[in-house]
């Protein structure tokens, strides 16, 4: 994992050491020549350090290609890696915080972890706890990233009340945290949607309770400063609170959330990665996937004639998420997850936009089996790792879509 980091430190003082000697040996151009037509031992093992930690940092910094977070199956076949480095600046921050942190083999929230009922206490209290917790994970295989979380998982898990209900949320703060979190729940009637009585120092647990006065999907997120920090780092979940006539019956409920990272060194640069702020003020996500990491394996999977419901939310920060699904067509959208009574819905609908902070349902029927990729159709941004697969087993259907040999 560190690898890459390691070399080009290396490369770096190296290299750095070797080109300070030489100025040393000359002050001007013109003496350096004359040294070197001299033959001096050390004038020309120095510049040899030179060439070589100049090898080893284009090795350290190769990074993979530009399509390589891509579906297998859209890989272009040519060459397009893209340059790649890592300030110097944040390597010994790196170093010096890593291994306080848990490595976590999959920080992907599984999509069909959906909670199908609501669970109350024998006070008839809902009652949820999360801890924040600063891990490290792969975003794709061999690129590394500091996810700031809720449980160790991106987006942190969902959970389920229904209108009406008394809902208790107590938040811990995992001692290896380096910084103080909280949580603001988009769902919640109060001050920072609890944040401001829920900011926990590492090791320090908060609670809350709060009333469920209005049905929908909403977004819940650390609202800690700087806000879009630890959002860009993948602190953010949904909570449904359901109406209380609830939803129609489905076969499959899935939970998709979409979101930004942001990492110094460009797409596909190897090892662990930095923060890059900057990017982030300028809103240039390096990645953007969904449940936090490029998919590898898909985990969404049904059978023909399966009635789907999707949760779909964008953590943000900066793009609306233009969500669909290539080959199906939404028959039934909650526009913005709006639900009640008085709720509008749509029907037929191709993409269906998702704001940042914002979520939507969407609900389809299954009728051809195959792979079906979501995704977010500002296409770019599956090369960002903005895609995963919904994977639909069963017979054929040739009523609705089959293959015609040519002759």
């Amino acid at each position: 994992m560190y690898t890459q980091i390691v070399l080009q430190l290396i490369a770096a003082i190296v290299a750095i050491s070797a080109i300070l000697f030489l100025i040393w040996r000359s002050l001007t151009i013109r003496k350096l020549w004359k040294q070197c037509k001299q033959a001096s031992l050390s004038v020309w093992l120095a510049i040899g350090i030179v060439v070589v930690s100049v090898g080893v940092w284009c090795i350290a910094t190769n990074p993979y290609p530009l399509h390589f977070a891509m579906p297998p199956t859209m890989h272009a076949y040519t060459s397009d890696h893209l340059p790649a480095s890592v300030p110097l600046a944040k390597v010994w921050e790196f170093f010096s915080m890593a291994n306080t942190f848990e490595k976590v083999e999959d920080i992907g929230a599984d999509p069909t972890a959906v909670p199908t009922t609501v669970a109350y206490d024998k006070d008839g209290i809902v009652r949820f706890e999360l801890t924040a917790k600063e891990v490290i994970s792969e975003v794709a295989e061999g690129i590394y990233f500091n996810y700031w979380t809720y449980n160790g998982q991106v987006p942190g898990p969902m959970l389920r009340v229904k209108e009406g209900d008394t809902v208790e949320i107590t938040l811990h703060n995992d001692p290896t945290s380096l910084h103080p979190h909280n949580i603001d729940l988009h769902s919640v009637t109060g001050p920072g949607g609890g944040a401001t009585v829920t900011k926990v120092e590492p090791g320090e647990t908060k609670s809350f309770q709060w009333k469920a006065l209005n049905p929908g999907l909403y977004v819940y997120h650390c609202a800690t400063s700087n806000v879009s920090t630890h959002n860009a780092h993948g602190q953010y979940g949904m909570i449904l609170v359901e109406p209380q006539a609830g939803l129609s019956p489905v076969d499959h409920e899935f939970y998709v959330m979409q979101g930004e990272l942001y990492t110094m060194g460009g797409l596909g640069k190897k090892g662990l990665t930095a923060f890059d702020s900057q990017a982030l003020i300028d809103g240039h996500p390096t990645y953007m996937t969904f449940n936090g990491r490029v998919e590898t394996t898909p985990r969404m999977k049904v059978q023909t004639g399966d009635r789907i419901r999707m949760y779909v939310g964008n953590g943000g920060l900066n793009e609306i998420s233009s969500f669909h699904i290539i080959g199906e067509i939404f028959d039934t959208v909650y526009p913005e997850a709006s639900m009640g009574a008085d709720s509008a819905l749509l029907h037929n609908v191709q993409t269906t936009a998702v704001l940042p902070g914002g979520a939507t349902i969407v609900e389809f029927t299954v009728d051809v089996p195959g792979k079906y990729i979501l995704v977010d159709h500002a296409l770019a941004r599956m090369n960002k790792g903005a895609w995963a697969v919904l994977q639909v087993e069963g017979e054929e259907n040739p009523e609705v879509f089959q293959t015609i040999q040519n002759q």
